[in-house]
């Protein structure tokens, strides 16, 4: 069981709050045997060969007692984010009361100062804030931290209240992490908003550059009657460890890249294990519960790679050691050269899967590190469950509904009745889901019926057709400036589209992102489609999209291939509907019209 007093010894030593509650996990006493869940890699790391003691000399250092920086040996040939990094210390901005004085600086100052542009449009990222130059020039996305994507009624209107003083600059989205994402957020109003959140026991802390991500969770955790664990005390001792209780937590802020976690806790692996650079797989060892380690899943634009197993076995009361173990190891011995070639697989694949172990079991705090368990918990034969609609409870008297949010995308008003909806016919709780959708919990059987026939749910269904179900799209171009096409009402377009001209037999899950960094996750897709740019049949410069074919999730999980390239938007719609057809058993509809 984890255990929260098991993470004071491992945050910095300066004062911080109390550490988040959390109830304790309820682990499935029938274990399923099957073998470790993992797909082979797409690139076999390199052969363990013995590593020369110079290799595995740490590139960063302490300094007063706070900040970890590059060693000034290690200072040649740095990506241009290392180097912001080197002019000023990001955390400083939150750890030492920076931003007070930024917010209160207008912009034509700020834009005449090397370190303060840096501060609006780097550095402001430790915090969460990303600066939407190119789009909205002024504005600020803020994304939060939401371990296990569960949050309350109360943090719900607060948000809510944030982006609605906005107007039409405001709204928020569901992201792919699990968590919110609130657009429109002005430079001034930054304090106050670190305040609220705080107030209402949200942070956005250390959720973007080279941190680490939300904490992934079973959304139907301690809710689902066939759970494996309750996630939900894992991931909010990772988040509380990640920032140290909102303090900052400065170890673990100067990362080579950014890095992700999840804990499975159910058959159905809707936290995604394979793309994660540290997934923690339920299994028994020795009668103990614990979790096999799988590392170095990613996305990237060049190369996308599956979780491999670390060949480690730790009690659950251990998840926060590890973690810290992996990210030390990362962050000292991680390449800061090529920003394409930083992340944790890049070191796995030059060390070799034992050495990069090695180094992970030094950093544990007794020096050891468990071989794996022979077998997970996971059954591979797992059927994976649709969570939209009305589901029952292992509590009994009890469902949870599941809503279909189009693209992820909520307006202030959408918002406040949600949370709403939360309190008059649940436990004032929202959960938040990989596909960008929401759960309300908790609800009494006697209650549903009214639940349905509320008006929000014509907007964001229980049931919503079987292509729109698993359609998932990133903020796309209209404000963010890395977008090279516009995705979230794209999608919903070419959907409906490809609607018109089949029908399928099952949901086919279709992800758009608007780049090659692909927040959208295209790779794990069934059809997914990533942003490009091409020339028409008229040589018209046009927004267009390659397609990938082939991803898989669940416990047979695999990642896309790329299927055809740079693809006009316009003409999506027939060639998706081929595929559909040729791969996913769909029927056209002119053939239907015919037997008819």
């Amino acid at each position: 069981m984890a255990s929260s007093a098991s993470l004071q010894r491992f945050l910095p030593p300066y004062p911080h709050a109390a550490a988040s509650r959390c109830r304790p996990p309820g682990v499935r006493a029938r274990p399923v045997q099957s073998s470790t869940v993992s797909a082979p890699s797409s690139s076999t790391p390199a052969a363990d060969e013995a590593v020369s003691a110079e290799r595995l000399e740490p590139r960063v250092e302490q300094r007063e007692g706070r900040y970890w920086v590059l060693k000034e040996k290690y200072r040649t040939g740095l990506n241009p984010q290392e180097k912001v990094k080197l002019g000023k210390e990001p955390m400083s901005l939150f750890m030492e009361g920076g931003i007070k004085e930024l917010a209160k600086m207008p912009m034509e100052e700020i834009e005449a100062d090397k370190l303060s542009k840096e501060d609006i449009d780097v550095r402001l990222k430790w915090l969460g804030l990303f600066h939407r130059r190119k789009h909205q020039y002024g504005r600020f996305m803020m994304r939060l931290k939401l371990p296990n994507g569960v949050t309350t009624s109360e943090q719900t209107r607060y948000l809510a209240s944030v982006i609605e003083a906005y107007g039409k600059e405001g709204c928020a989205d569901v992201t792919t992490r699990q968590n919110w994402q609130i657009r429109g957020v002005t430079l001034p109003d930054v304090p106050a908003i670190l305040d609220g959140l705080n107030a209402v026991g949200l942070t956005s802390l250390q959720s973007g550059m080279d941190n680490v991500r939300n904490p992934v969770g079973n959304p139907l955790a301690g809710i689902d009657p066939d759970e494996i664990v309750d996630t939900r005390s894992y991931t909010n001792l990772l988040s509380s460890y990640i920032t140290s209780n909102f303090q900052g937590n400065p170890t673990i802020t100067n990362l080579p890249r950014k890095w992700n976690v999840c804990v499975i806790g159910s058959h159905d692996l809707y936290e995604h294990p394979h793309i994660n650079d540290l997934a923690y797989m339920p299994a028994v060892k020795g009668g103990k519960f614990g979790f096999n380690l799988l590392v170095g899943g990613f996305i990237s634009p060049k190369r996308w790679e599956e979780a491999l197993p670390l060949d480690a076995w730790v009690p659950g009361d251990d998840i926060i050691p590890v973690c810290k173990a992996v990210l030390e190891a990362y962050r000292d011995l991680g390449t800061r050269g090529n920003r394409q070639k930083t992340r944790m697989m890049w070191l796995i694949d030059e060390l070799g899967m034992e050495a990069f172990r090695s180094e992970v079991e030094k950093r544990m705090p007794n020096g050891v590190l468990e071989r794996a368990a022979p077998d997970d918990l996971i059954d591979k034969k797992w059927q994976r469950r649709d969570y939209l609609g009305v589901h029952p409870q292992k509590q009994e008297g009890m469902s949870y509904v599941g809503l279909h949010v189009p693209v992820g995308r909520v307006q202030a008003a959408d918002m406040f009745e949600l949370a709403r909806l939360a309190d008059e016919y649940g436990s004032g709780e929202l959960r938040l889901t990989v596909e960008q959708n929401i759960v309300i919990p908790n609800v009494k059987d006697e209650k549903v019926e009214a639940l349905l026939a509320e008006p929000l749910l014509q907007k964001f269904s229980p049931q919503p057709s079987l292509l729109l179900k698993g359609l998932v799209a990133c903020t796309g171009n209209q404000f963010c400036g890395q977008a090279i096409i516009e995705t979230k009402q794209r999608a919903l377009l070419v959907t409906s589209q490809v609607e018109k001209l089949v029908s399928v037999p099952r949901a086919v899950r279709m992800h758009w992102t608007g780049c090659p960094n692909s927040c959208g996750q295209v790779q794990v897709a069934d059809i997914g489609f990533m942003g490009c740019l091409t020339k028409d049949s008229a040589g018209k410069i046009v927004e267009a999209a390659d397609i990938f074919v082939g991803g898989r999730v669940g416990s047979d999980s695999h990642l896309a291939g790329v299927y055809k390239k740079s693809v006009p938007c316009d003409e999506l719609a027939p060639i998706v509907a081929d595929i559909l057809v040729e791969r996913f058993g769909a029927v056209r509809r002119e053939r239907e019209e015919d037997e008819e």
